[in-house]
C-alpha cells in the first residue's frame, strides 16, 4: 500500500490540523495517549505510528512534504499541562533535534518541502536552526509574543530547466 504524500513526524495532539484526519498525512508521534489535563479536558495523541522522529522508519525521498513540530520545551515540569500535552525535550535535546532535522529532510523527496514550528520561550530560533545546515525559504512569527516561528523549507534537487 503506498504512503500518503505528507508525514507529520510528531503530530502530539494535531492542535494544528485543520482536518486532524487528513488521509494525506502521515501523523505520526513518540507516544500514543490519552491525558486529563488540569482544565478538565482530554488531549489524545493517537498517531498512525509510533515512531520516534530522530530514527524515522521510511526510505529515503518517500514524502512531498514533512511536517517537523518537535517538543520546545526542555525545563518544565513533568506533569505541567505543556509537557502532558506537548512534551518536552530530552537534555540530549540538540543531539535530538539535530537528527530530527537529518531524518525529515532524508525522507523529503528532492524539492519537497519541511514546515519547521518553534516557540522559543525558552530557546532561541537562533540555536535550533544552527543545528541542521539546510537553508530556510521563508518563515513568520506567531503568537501573543511573537515567540511561535513557522519556517519553511525546500531539499535540495537538480536544477528545473524551462526551454
Amino acid at each position: 500500500m503506498p504512503l500518503p504524500p505528507i508525514l507529520d513526524t510528531a503530530c502530539g495532539p494535531r492542535m494544528m490540523w485543520f482536518d486532524p484526519l487528513d488521509d494525506r498525512t502521515v501523523f505520526a508521534d513518540i507516544r500514543s495517549e490519552s491525558i486529563e489535563l488540569c482544565d478538565g479536558r482530554t488531549a489524545v495523541i493517537s498517531p498512525d505510528l509510533l515512531i520516534d522522529f530522530r530514527e524515522l522508519p521510511f526510505t529515503d525521498d518517500a514524502f512531498y512534504h514533512v511536517v517537523f513540530d518537535p517538543p520546545h520545551f526542555n525545563r518544565l515540569g513533568k506533569n505541567s499541562y505543556t509537557a502532558q500535552k506537548y512534551g518536552s525535550l530530552a537534555p540530549s535535546w540538540k543531539d535530538d533535534l539535530r537528527a530530527g532535522f537529518a531524518e525529515c529532510f532524508r525522507v523529503l523527496k528532492p524539492h519537497g518541502t519541511l514546515i519547521f514550528k518553534w516557540n522559543e520561550h525558552q530557546i532561541p530560533i537562533g540555536d535550533v536552526l544552527a543545528l541542521t545546515d539546510q537553508k530556510p525559504l521563508y518563515g513568520h512569527k506567531s503568537g501573543k509574543a511573537s515567540k511561535t516561528h513557522w519556517i519553511a523549507f525546500m531539499k535540495p534537487g537538480r536544477e528545473v530547466r524551462v526551454d
